[in-house]
């Protein structure tokens, strides 16, 4: 199909230094406050058996505030500190192997898997080779909301058969769900990163720009590019990379065992190289 994609999130873990940053009062002075939020720039430990208990702690009480959000509302704030915690220590299970791999080892099974194909499709994006010396301008904006882009991605399924999680895992990897709308270093634009001629063939008359329309044009042209026979021929023609191809899999498997991922994939935030180093583009300090 075409180039690198505009964004690829996972691709170098970013580890920062602050304190936790505690949740406003709830009720009178003897109410029993909830535990804090980590701040955006939380350390990190670097010893497994300490950084499995956080992360372990904080996709559980991710889980349980995913219970309380409206998908149709903006992402609630416990959830987008929480979430951007669970991010930081998965990418840096991503970057350091031995450190990543040890952590996994020592994760309860309720949450081992999560992390672990995380960790997995994130090692697979830092390998996809970029040009430092080529990088796209940066352009971030808001993302539709979850029950619209689900409502999309089921729609696209029904019409060209290509299982939601494939269309998520996509709209994920090229554009943190239409967060980024920079265009990428070969031209490529929207939420599903198509480049303009690859449109005018497969967008059906669509706006490359708009969430519905984009996805259903993903959804064309990998159904016609063989996506019911063969996904992985479908995804490499999509983008031409074995390891966005393996990437998109683990997203879209671990979506598909438990839907709730789609929601945490959801409210992380974008991270991007640039030429200085990685730099996070959205969430709390950002705008």
């Amino acid at each position: 199909m075409r180039r690198s994609s505009a964004v690829l999130l996972a691709a170098v873990a970013v580890a920062g230094v602050a304190v936790a940053v505690a949740q406003e009062p709830q009720g009178g002075g003897d109410a029993v406050r909830p535990p804090a939020l980590p701040a955006p720039d939380a350390a990190l430990s670097r010893q497994p058996a300490a950084l499995a208990g956080t992360l372990a702690t904080t996709t559980r009480r991710l889980r349980e505030a995913h219970t309380r959000w409206d998908g149709a509302a903006a992402v609630p704030r416990d959830v987008t500190y929480l979430a951007l915690h669970h991010q930081r220590m998965l990418r840096l299970m991503a970057k350091r192997r031995a450190l990543g791999d040890a952590t996994l080892r020592r994760l309860p099974e309720a949450v081992r898997g999560e992390a672990r194909d995380s960790v997995r499709a994130m090692r697979h994006l830092a390998g996809i080779p970029r040009d430092p010396k080529n990088l796209p301008r940066l352009r971030v904006a808001r993302a539709a909301p979850t029950a619209d882009l689900r409502r999309f991605y089921g729609e696209a399924q029904r019409r060209f058969g290509v299982h939601w999680t494939v269309l998520a895992s996509v709209n994920f990897v090229e554009s943190a769900f239409g967060r980024v709308r920079s265009a990428s270093e070969a031209g490529a634009m929207g939420p599903m990163q198509f480049l303009p001629s690859t449109w005018r063939a497969y967008g059906m008359g669509g706006d490359i720009h708009d969430p519905r329309d984009a996805i259903m044009g993903a959804a064309n042209y990998l159904r016609r590019s063989g996506a019911r026979e063969d996904l992985d021929r479908a995804l490499f023609a999509y983008n031409h990379s074995t390891s966005y191809v393996r990437a998109i899999r683990r997203f879209a498997s671990r979506m598909r065992t438990d839907e709730r991922t789609f929601l945490t994939y959801y409210a992380w935030q974008a991270f991007m190289r640039t030429a200085s180093g990685t730099r996070r583009l959205t969430g709390p300090g950002r705008g």
